[in-house]
């Protein structure tokens, strides 16, 4: 099971509204909510929640464009996305863990184009639930290889100022998409603290969905990735075949040794054009 424990009860996001005086319920002041009192999960229904979500269509062109697929037949690096899903779903599950965040040792190593793959990989399974959120902060990109135009800024949901359906859209009724178009040059800042663990609790137990792919910086480039160690179960480490040395991947693993496991190693632009190769680690 995973060391990231699971919240007991519910935290929302409310805005706009003032609990009058004489009210005993839980406070609806501006922000997030934490209820002092357990309310049990059996209140929420996911599935209703994922239906209020605004819903996006996705243009096959710009996906195209952009080196993004829905169909594993439209691309040679289609099948191996697929087998990707599969046994990251496998680890994952064996493990009762919920979130991956996926980085590299530098920029320009395909972190990005891997994530959104990945999740939209993960949302052709049938019942399935899957989100992917962009917290690359400082350099957000998710939204351009959608070809969408995102609602907000990211740290308006972590921070708790903007409720949860205000920056995620949905495709489909299988993955949603938390994406930001504001860099935020604290990043670091904003990620260590204490709220954005809240909001990342507080979005799962409202979507519930099985895995949580999130985009991260680069793992050599500042201490961004590491102060989300605590906040997710293990990482996926993208590196490119044309540019990153052995000295950087030992890095990464010393990096991350005894903070967060890494899932796996994916290989992008290898010799062979379109191939992507994944190497697990042994536990």
């Amino acid at each position: 099971m995973s060391s990231r424990e699971r919240p007991p009860s519910a935290s929302v996001f409310r805005t706009g509204h003032t609990a009058d005086p004489g009210d005993t319920g839980p406070s609806l002041d501006l922000g997030r909510d934490i209820f002092t009192d357990p309310y049990p999960l059996a209140l929420f229904s996911p599935a209703r929640v994922w239906e209020s979500l605004n819903a996006v269509a996705l243009k096959p062109d710009i996906l195209g464009g952009n080196g993004l697929f829905t169909n594993p037949e439209d691309s040679p690096a289609g099948p191996a996305f697929d087998i990707l899903r599969t046994r990251v779903a496998q680890a994952m599950a064996d493990r009762g863990w919920r979130r991956v965040g996926v980085t590299s040792p530098t920029h320009g190593c395909g972190k990005s184009f891997t994530a959104a793959n990945l999740a939209l990989a993960l949302g052709r399974r049938p019942g399935s639930r899957t989100v992917l959120i962009d917290l690359d902060l400082r350099r957000p990109g998710l939204h351009e290889l959608f070809g969408l135009t995102p609602e907000g800024a990211m740290r308006d949901f972590l921070d708790g100022s903007q409720p949860m359906e205000a920056l995620f859209t949905r495709v489909g009724r299988s993955l949603a998409l938390g994406l930001n178009g504001e860099p935020a040059a604290d990043a670091g800042d904003i990620l260590h603290a204490p709220d954005t663990r809240a909001a990342l609790e507080a979005m799962e137990v409202q979507l519930d969905p099985e895995i949580v792919v999130i985009d991260l910086p680069p793992a050599l480039v500042g201490d961004d990735v590491i102060a989300m160690a605590d906040k997710i179960d293990a990482v996926l480490l993208v590196v490119d075949g044309t540019q990153t040395t052995a000295k950087q991947i030992r890095a990464c693993e010393a990096l991350f040794e005894g903070k967060v496991p890494i899932l796996g190693v994916v290989l992008n632009r290898a010799q062979d054009p379109g191939l992507t190769g994944l190497r697990y680690k042994k536990d």
